[in-house]
């Protein structure tokens, strides 16, 4: 009853509802599908792009048309996407399995001890074209990744990054610049 109490119940309702649109995206069984409910639910998706079985969280406070895609996209398999705000993902963007984009920190209920020490926070993440986000990585909120940056596997992104250029660690640390030529 106090998530009840805290959320209220228009966002209650928002929850269940959305959270039955969840179920089918869930049940769907190929990226096509799954890529055309998406636009059907006010996602803005761009042509060409892969969705495999991705899992999204904080449906109810923003809903699908919290997240945006360009053209040419692929999410992998269980990504997770943190739609308490805007995620925008430019042309040619690749997540690879298992990264995990937040875009809210919250210790708890309003009345958690920890609440003065870390005051929840919400942020978009933008992830600017032909980037690559490896395997098992974590982009947390309110960052901005530059166009033709790669973060390799396993890296925690707790601050922006510059374009043309390669991360990889945790925290995620440059670890050099890309040719930057035309095609």
């Amino acid at each position: 009853m106090k998530a009840l109490q805290e959320i209220g119940p228009t966002q209650a309702f928002c929850y269940f509802y959305r959270t039955l649109l969840y179920v089918i995206f869930r049940a769907l069984p190929f990226p096509q599908f799954r890529s055309l409910f998406l636009r059907l639910c006010g996602v803005k998706l761009g042509k060409n792009c892969v969705v495999h079985n991705i899992r999204f969280m904080n449906l109810h406070r923003g809903g699908f048309k919290n997240l945006s895609m360009g053209d040419d996209c692929f999410l992998g398999g269980e990504v997770l996407l943190d739609l308490a705000t805007q995620i925008r993902l430019g042309n040619q963007v690749t997540l690879a399995e298992r990264t995990l984009i937040m875009t809210h920190m919250n210790v708890g209920y309003k009345d958690h001890p920890l609440q003065k020490e870390f005051r929840s926070r919400v942020g978009p993440v933008s992830i600017d074209n032909a980037s690559f986000i490896g395997a098992g990585s974590i982009i947390l909120e309110g960052i901005k990744i530059g166009p033709k940056s790669f973060i390799g596997a396993g890296s925690l992104v707790s601050g922006d990054v510059s374009g043309n250029s390669f991360w990889a660690g945790n925290p995620a640390r440059i670890v050099r610049s890309l040719a930057t030529t035309e095609q």
